[in-house]
Formats: C-alpha cells, sequence, structure tokens
C-alpha cells in the first residue's frame, strides 16, 4: 500500500527529503497553504506533518477521511483537536525534544536581557545618549528562579541557572520526585514557588488549570520587584493583569516570546511598556532546531504508516489507531 502524507506548512527540505526517498511513502509539500486548499488536499493524506501555522480542528479532521497519523514539528498540540483526533481514530504524535536547546536558551538569554536592560541599553546608545545610571541592573547570582513545569526545557533552563549560581525551585504536579532530585531542583507547591521567586519563567502546557495562571491574585502574592519571563504560551498570563502590576512596579519587568494572539493587537496592554522585552515567538527559531524537530515527525510518520510504530502520543492511545 502507498501513503500519501501532506506538508502544508514549512518544514525543513531534509524532512521532505527523508519521506520521499521512503518507499510506499508519496508525499505533497506545497509550503503553506490557504485553509480552502488545504481542507482539499487533507482528503487524500493519510499522514500530516504540520508546525503552528496550522489549526488541525475538527473540520479539518472531518476533511479528511483516510488521515491515520497527524505529526507536529514541535512540542505544544494546542493548535490540534486532540478529542477530534482520537475519536476518528488518528494519532497525534510531537517532536518534544528537537527544540529544547534553542527554546532553553532563548528564555535565558531573555533572562539575561531583562535583568540588565540589554536592549533598551542598546536602543538609548544607539539613539546617542550615554545613560549608564538609568539601566542599572541586577545579578542572576544569588537569587531564586522559579520554574513552572520542570520538563525538558525546564530542566535545561535549570542546569544553566545552576551555573549562574542561582536558587532553582520548580512546580509540576506530573514530573516525578526522583527526576527532580536528580537535576538537584526541589519541586514545592505552585504557591511557595510564587513567594520565593526573584525570577519566574513559565514552561507549562496550556489546560483548564493553567490558562492565565499568572493573575492579579497570584501576582499578588509574589515578591515585589519579581521579574516574569514567558515562552512557553501567551495564554498563561492575563495580559491586563500583568500589565497592571508592571505598571505600579509590583512586577519590576517582563520578558515575552508569545502571546495568547500571534501577532498580538496594536492595543495589546503589554506592547509598549518600558520594561517589558519582546520577541515574535522565537524561542525555537533556530536553524539546527528546525532540522531536528522536522527531521523527527518525518521519521514519526513514517515508522508509524508503515511499520505501526508510534512514539511521542499526545491523545489517548485507546481512542487511536
Amino acid at each position: 500500500m502507498t501513503f500519501h502524507v501532506l506538508v502544508p506548512d514549512s518544514v525543513h527540505q531534509k524532512a521532505i527529503d527523508i519521506l520521499k526517498a521512503s518507499a510506499g511513502i508519496v508525499v505533497s509539500a506545497p509550503g503553506r497553504m490557504e485553509r480552502a486548499a488545504l481542507l482539499n488536499a487533507v482528503a487524500e493524506a493519510h499522514g500530516l506533518i504540520i508546525r503552528s501555522g496550522v489549526s488541525a480542528d475538527a473540520e479539518l479532521i472531518r476533511a479528511a477521511p483516510q488521515l491515520k497519523a497527524i505529526a507536529r514539528a514541535g512540542v505544544g498540540v494546542d493548535n490540534v483537536d486532540l478529542e477530534a483526533a482520537s475519536k476518528h481514530g488518528i494519532i497525534v504524535m510531537n517532536s518534544p525534544g528537537g527544540n529544547t536547546i534553542s527554546t532553553a536558551e532563548h528564555t535565558f538569554g531573555l533572562m539575561i536581557a531583562l535583568s540588565r536592560h540589554i536592549p533598551q541599553g542598546h536602543q538609548s546608545l544607539a539613539q546617542g545618549r550615554w545613560d549608564r545610571k538609568a539601566f542599572s541592573g541586577v545579578e542572576l547570582k544569588g537569587k531564586t528562579l522559579g520554574i513552572i513545569g520542570l520538563g525538558r526545557i525546564g530542566q535545561a533552563i535549570a542546569a544553566r541557572a545552576q551555573a549562574f549560581e542561582m536558587t532553582v525551585i520548580a512546580h509540576d504536579p506530573y514530573l516525578p520526585s526522583a527526576i527532580a532530585e536528580a537535576v538537584n531542583v526541589p519541586l514545592l507547591s505552585l504557591e511557595s514557588v510564587y513567594v520565593r521567586a526573584d525570577f519566574l519563567t513559565l514552561h507549562a502546557m496550556v489546560t483548564d488549570e493553567t490558562r492565565g495562571m499568572i493573575n492579579a491574585d497570584t501576582i499578588s502574592a509574589m515578591k515585589d520587584g519579581v521579574r516574569i519571563i514567558n515562552a512557553a504560551r501567551g495564554a498563561l498570563i492575563r495580559s491586563a493583569d500583568l500589565a497592571a502590576a508592571l505598571t505600579s512596579g509590583k512586577v519590576a519587568g517582563a520578558a515575552l516570546d508569545v502571546y495568547e494572539t500571534e501577532p498580538p493587537p496594536a492595543d495589546h496592554p503589554l506592547i509598549g511598556l518600558p520594561n517589558v522585552l519582546h520577541t515574535p515567538h522565537l524561542a525555537a527559531s533556530t536553524a539546527d532546531a528546525q532540522v531536528t524537530v522536522a527531521v523527527e515527525a518525518a521519521q514519526l510518520v513514517i515508522d508509524f504508516l508503515l511499520h505501526g510504530k508510534a512514539e511521542n502520543v499526545c491523545n489517548p492511545a485507546e481512542n487511536s489507531s
């Protein structure tokens, strides 16, 4: 049997080459597609490889009667309707390891830039000023870093923070305590992390429990002058509440790589605040990471379609086939 794999997003050419070289696989890789064209093309697909630019929602899944597998070239699968996929017998897989280092490095870069006002200092000097006193920062050494979500990325950040002589604490209700002990990071309650952290970095998935977890109530429990970094998902933060805390000085600064709506609207409450650093969802955007996640996603689809082997499954296995 020949399987048709559709790649309606921009993935690295190495992944396309691997698919083309696999006997039994026919690949269609048109790149970004208009929605109507995608719904038409997916009708013939047995496998689908996507990044964040494609919404594999219930409508798309209904339009794909032959679809057996969806592979996300990256970690987050919030752009896939997992319930609909399971209902239709479609397995959903991701490639969680490929962008770990890129995301960890970007997060740590944001934290350093936030603590030392690097972007503001650059902009000031570029405009002909010499404002040394205006941009006095704080050291990372001796500060407490709170990590919300101690998975692969959280652990990579913890290792880098420890090298900078920070005290690292974390909250992760799903991580076995033995793993946390192996990386020398105590697992605490969410409330304890909020109270103790000088820097707080978010690496949680968006669920009913975590959506809007950074809000007026939780910010009020944090240290005065806390600094918050988010390179995970924009929906973890209630933007208006964080903006109010940044304006009042309760939160000294924030560094954001992700937004609930991307790109964020011009009237976003956090855009333009002087103590907020912004990047346009760049955490996983390195040449190294894009190759790794694309190749991994391609191999996941090949292994499943040709050999029935499923790895990195994100939806209930008992409802998938």
